[in-house]
């Protein structure tokens, strides 16, 4: 009886021992779900500036089809989230990956506080609905103007 007794305290141990682990593992998913939104967001941003000034400056591969659909699709995913009044699934799943850790949504560390600071604000919904749908103007105004494929 003693020996099961010690197998069971051993069983405790590396379950306590493997859980901070496990915890680490989800704030670390949480942080590369932030960094893909990142990711995202620069790419939204930065593609419609690669597709203007590409065009300018006459870079044939800023109209590469593929290229230019992703970059439609993922603005008409923001305007089409802001208008529903939906939330980020990025956001979402980040979340949701911190509250598993057991971490604050809002953790302290040094580039999720910077990537949040560059992602999130505070303003009333219509500022968002109202930019996000001006964004996504200007890059249908970019899609007429700079057609795919174009040479």
């Amino acid at each position: 009886m003693k020996h099961g007794s010690s197998t069971d305290a051993m069983g405790k141990q590396a379950e306590e021992n493997t859980r901070p682990q496990i915890i680490d593992m989800y704030a670390l998913l949480a942080d590369a779900v932030l960094a893909l939104h990142l990711a995202v967001v620069v790419f939204v941003v930065g593609g419609l500036l690669l597709v203007v000034a590409g065009n300018r400056a006459g870079w044939r591969w800023v109209n590469n089809p593929v290229f230019r659909m992703l970059h439609v699709v993922a603005i008409v995913v923001v305007v089409a989230e802001s208008w529903l009044g939906w939330v980020c699934p990025l956001t979402t799943l980040e979340n949701a990956l911190r509250a598993r850790a057991g971490v604050e949504t809002i953790g302290p560390g040094f580039i999720e506080y910077w990537f949040r600071k560059i992602l999130f604000h505070e303003a009333p919904a219509w500022v968002f609905i109202l930019g996000y749908t001006l964004f996504g103007a200007a890059v249908v105004g970019a899609w007429v103007k700079y057609p795919p494929g174009r040479p």
